[in-house]
């Protein structure tokens, strides 16, 4: 077992250390600076996690598939920060806000390829395996983003599909992380599902998290600017679970004029207000811990000792804690 030091540590010298092509610097340097500004690595982490449940030391080119999880997450932000008209993301400004569209969309295509030539440095044993499923969750992130676009010209969305949806932008990768660490590792296969599953549970607590702290976080902890799904009409969990309670209300509030910093403000003000008084802020605290506790079944089920349970649990407990 590889221990949470440990794996902290690899983290940090893996992204200190990651170099990509030099010239041309308008292509490349859009790369270094996304990576430069950190983020929570959280899929990353999850592979080494999982990879360390079955082994003593980091091997194999999982490394190598660690950062390529972590490279494929940032090519789809910058994506979703031009069609999100995002300005900033971790605090800073976004690639497109920085650079231009044009630069962004096409550093990002060239994030999506090197996440590729980093995951085809996996022992070939478990190359086949790790190759189908981070192309296939690739396309799955893909179709999320394609219905969180649909979604914002439509007045209103079930939870189902919004939960689906999520499951496909959000959840997916996180549970590509968790499988992909014990596919590397050499895992059975039940125990790969099982893990798969506990990183799909995890992601969409996390997602429901991230759409919570979007109108009741703090900026400067979020990275962030709050609201900002409220002003470009995204269709959030909270968005989605006031809608079944009052459909009125929520429409006349998300109908409200922005264009200008006193509209901006007001159209927030209300929607968070509606939000509070709805009482769909605790709705969504209590959904987290659903998912959560969806994903240490799964962690229990695959019958690991109590030590490697726990550290499970530790890192599930490190997402649903953003909101408390």
């Amino acid at each position: 077992m590889i221990n949470e030091s440990v794996i902290e540590q690899a983290i940090d010298e893996l992204f200190a250390k990651l170099e990509f092509t030099s010239r041309p610097e308008g292509l490349y340097d859009p790369l270094r600076y996304m990576i430069g500004i950190g983020g929570k690595r959280i899929r990353p982490r999850l592979c080494l996690t999982t990879y360390g449940l079955y082994r003593d030391e980091f091997a194999d080119g999982v490394l190598d598939a660690a950062a390529a999880l972590e490279i494929f997450h940032s090519f789809t932000l910058i994506h979703d920060d031009i069609m999100d008209k995002a300005s900033l993301r971790r605090g800073v400004p976004t690639v497109w806000k920085k650079w231009d569209s044009n630069t962004a969309i096409l550093s990002g295509d060239v994030m999506s390829i090197d996440s590729y030539r980093r995951l085809a440095q996996v022992a070939p044993n478990a190359l086949p395996a790790a190759l189908k499923l981070f192309s296939d969750t690739a396309a799955q992130v893909c179709e999320g983003q394609q219905f969180d676009m649909e979604f914002e010209a439509l007045p209103k969305v079930s939870m189902e599909d919004y939960t689906e949806m999520i499951g496909l932008k959000t959840a997916c990768l996180i549970a590509c992380a968790a499988k992909m660490g014990a596919i590397v590792a050499g895992a059975p296969q039940n125990d790969c599902e099982l893990l798969y599953r506990y990183g799909y549970s995890l992601g969409i607590a996390f997602q429901i998290a991230d759409d919570y702290l979007d109108t009741f976080g703090d900026s400067r902890t979020f990275g962030k600017e709050i609201g900002g799904d409220i002003l470009n009409g995204k269709k959030t969990w909270l968005l989605t679970k006031a809608m079944e309670k009052d459909e009125t209300a929520m429409l006349g509030a998300i109908s409200m004029p922005v264009g200008t910093p006193g509209l901006n403000a007001a159209r927030i003000a209300k929607v968070t207000e509606l939000y509070r008084e709805l009482g769909v802020d605790e709705d969504a605290k209590y959904e987290i811990l659903h998912y959560h506790g969806k994903a240490m079944e799964s962690a229990a089920a695959i019958g690991l000792s109590r030590v490697k349970t726990e550290l499970l649990a530790r890192y599930a407990d490190k997402l649903v804690g953003r909101t408390r």
